[in-house]
């Protein structure tokens, strides 16, 4: 299923109300760690699945990638992203991120900040990933922690004055769609167990070279109390993995 909400007006508007739609980067509380998995970006061809705004598209450049190329579904979205680039290195393409069909080898990076819990066939889209990357090349991304994505109310467990006492989770083992409230509206996820995904990305022929859970920044945290009640479950999986230089994977 290709759900597209960021076009409907009342979402995307709310949607550009969130910190990270007005401060970028810096307001994601993953970034950081996001960030340091990484690789040197400079000469690089640089893939960017569900770029939203451009942030890492533009970052991409900053670090001297030799080229980018943003993939989104949304319209509003890519209008958002041109509006705030003025690179030609930087080509936006308007389709699904389960539709990329890029050249064996096109690219040297292909990175995805929380864009992969919307899509149903994951190890599909893994496998075409490793196709378009490089001998050498990596693949980091960042999803909704399936701890995070579990159950569909997605919320804590309150007490009877409103205190948070703790982040149920349930149904874990049950793979599949979620419909959820994200900005008051019902939206499309699908969630998959911490095995699924690594297993996915080693079948489709990776090596996984990290996998983090990532914290908010102490500077976050200072700037608001209620970000510390993140540490008490995690929201986020950050997974890096490598495309061996060596041979293809056996297609037996």
């Amino acid at each position: 299923m290709k759900q597209n909400k960021y076009d409907d007006e009342s979402f995307f508007l709310a949607y550009q109300q969130m910190p990270r739609s007005i401060r970028g980067l810096e307001a994601a509380g993953e970034w950081q760690e996001l960030r340091s998995l990484l690789p040197d970006l400079r000469s690089k061809r640089v893939l960017d699945l569900g770029c939203g705004y451009g942030w890492h598209c533009r970052y991409a450049r900053e670090q001297q990638a030799s080229s980018v190329v943003g993939v989104d579904l949304s319209e509003k979205m890519l209008q958002k992203a041109r509006e705030q680039t003025n690179d030609p290195a930087i080509a936006y393409v308007q389709m699904a991120i389960e539709d990329i069909a890029f050249a064996d080898g096109e690219f040297d990076v292909v990175l995805s900040s929380l864009a992969l819990h919307y899509v149903e066939a994951f190890g599909a889209l893994c496998q075409k990933v490793y196709d378009c990357l490089k001998q050498g090349g990596t693949f980091l991304f960042s999803v909704e922690h399936p701890i995070f994505t579990s159950r569909a109310e997605q919320d804590w467990c309150y007490g009877p004055n409103g205190e948070r006492l703790h982040w149920p989770v349930d149904d874990y083992q049950s793979e599949g769609v979620r419909v959820t409230s994200f900005l008051d509206e019902n939206v499309i996820k699908y969630h998959r167990t911490i095995a699924t995904y690594m297993n996915d990305v080693i079948e489709a022929g990776f090596v996984i070279k990290a996998v983090r859970e990532p914290k908010p920044p102490k500077e976050m945290m200072q700037q608001d109390v209620r970000m510390k009640e993140e540490l008490r479950r995690p929201m986020m999986l950050i997974l890096s993995a490598e495309k061996p230089a060596s041979q293809k994977r056996s297609t037996e």
